[in-house]
């Protein structure tokens, strides 16, 4: 009985913490519209909706190949290569959507009466982040 509601309290752990980050990528997508300033760029607005259905698919599928155990009978180093090329252009346009609108959080913080708490939420999201990856890289890495 005890085996059985820890898995289930793991399991909505685990799902609160997906919603959560799920959640909060999909608001920053919006907040910062990624996507529609990328299509801008690409001199591409109508076809914005490949753009959208990519981002979406390739989150799908890696979710689906991280759950299920997939592995493509590939060498590794191409794997690498294309993942760690695709995750640096959209880290890279990430971090220029980014650039542009910097006044985000003081702007949140000013319309929710938080203000004066400012820096304890730039350390609580600071702290963590850095306390969720050495627990991912120290607890579960080992």
């Amino acid at each position: 009985m005890a085996d059985a509601l820890a898995n289930v309290f793991i399991g909505l752990l685990g799902l609160a913490g997906g919603l959560a980050v799920g959640s909060g990528l999909v608001a920053l997508l919006i907040v910062i519209d990624l996507i529609p300033r990328l299509a801008q760029l690409a001199n591409a607005y109508r076809m914005s909706f490949v753009f959208e259905t990519a981002v979406i698919s390739g989150a799908m599928y890696w979710t689906f190949a991280d759950f299920m155990d997939w592995e493509l009978g590939w060498h590794p180093l191409i794997i690498l290569s294309g993942a760690g090329l695709f995750d640096g252009l959209f880290v890279g346009m990430l971090a220029a959507a980014l650039t542009e609108v910097m006044n985000v959080l003081p702007i949140m913080a000013k319309r929710m009466n938080l203000s004066d708490y400012m820096v304890a939420l730039v350390m609580a999201m600071v702290l963590g982040k850095t306390l969720g990856s050495l627990f991912d890289w120290l607890v579960f890495q080992w």
